[in-house]
């Protein structure tokens, strides 16, 4: 695989060229960035149009979980989205935040900048900023955030164990993160490995799910748990580009890709609720603008 530098450079052209790509065209596509499958497949198989603060003009299809769903974001909290794209966990985000909050939204393609800026604007959101950078070096002071969210981002940067030690720098002591990734068990075949487009499609950049945690647990964070875990299957007629009929039986047999939303905290003293003990299921009514009586969700 091309080194670090070289692999950025081809994540950003293919994530400029989707910025300008129509949504049912990313909808067809694996992950929305790579080649288009004639089972038109997406793996962001999460509903998103349910969610308080969803912008369609913002859903590009790019996402493999729903982490703004499980971040259990307060009302003036101040959020990151890392990889922000055309704004939509960002949308989301402000929703839950309100208008006493704040979010920020981080990415390195300036085309997606634009996008989303253009999106808050036509929403008239003025505490909803978008800043163009790298998320292995953030340009955000040290500990501003209540809540760090991302959605399949982190699987596309070369040095995750960087990137998790950005998100405890800039997350208050109080702070937590709600992440949406993919991960692997097993062993990725090299001919995927090695290509640029499964790359920047979100499967070739993934690690192995043990490794993923422990550079969780190694930066620091507490309280660290997956709230959900998905298995990611990828279309026979994308593995047929790569591999033999033989090895894609194999890859079928031994080979597991997921989507996990994980949740951690940097000081492992939250005062607001134990949120890592929640579930999915803790989380059906969250986006939800009203609650029974005696619920206790308000």
């Amino acid at each position: 695989m091309k080194n670090s530098e070289e692999i950025k450079n081809i994540v950003k052209k293919k994530y400029s060229e989707i910025a300008d790509t129509e949504q049912e065209l990313n909808a067809a596509s694996c992950c929305g960035a790579t080649d288009v499958s004639k089972e038109v497949y997406n793996i962001m198989t999460d509903d998103y149009t349910e969610v308080g603060g969803y912008n369609q003009d913002a859903d590009l299809g790019l996402g493999c979980g729903l982490p703004t769903k499980f971040a259990m974001i307060q009302k003036g909290d101040t959020v990151i989205d890392l990889g922000s794209g055309a704004g939509n966990d960002c949308f989301v985000a402000r929703h839950e935040t309100g208008e006493m909050g704040k979010v920020i939204g981080i990415d390195f393609t300036e085309k997606m900048i634009a996008k989303a800026r253009m999106n808050a604007e036509k929403l008239n959101f003025n505490n909803v900023e978008f800043r163009q950078g790298d998320i292995e070096d953030m340009p955000v002071s040290d500990s501003v955030a209540d809540v760090i969210v991302s959605n399949c981002v982190l699987n596309l940067v070369p040095d995750k164990e960087k990137v998790f030690k950005e998100i405890f720098r800039v997350l208050k002591d109080t702070g937590h993160f709600s992440i949406s990734d993919i991960v692997l068990e097993g062993d990725l075949p090299d001919e995927l490995k090695q290509d640029a487009e499964m790359y920047a499609g979100c499967v070739s950049g993934a690690i192995n799910k043990d490794d993923y945690m422990g550079f969780i647990e190694k930066t620091g964070f507490k309280n660290i748990k997956i709230q959900k875990q998905k298995p990611i299957n990828i279309p026979k007629d994308i593995l047929e580009k790569y591999l033999s009929v033989e090895n894609i039986e194999t890859f079928n047999k031994s080979m597991g890709i997921y989507s996990i939303t994980v949740y951690g905290e940097k000081g492992g003293n939250k005062t607001k609720r134990n949120l890592a003990d929640l579930t999915v299921e803790d989380f059906s009514e969250k986006n939800s603008d009203c609650c029974e009586p005696g619920s206790a969700c308000c």
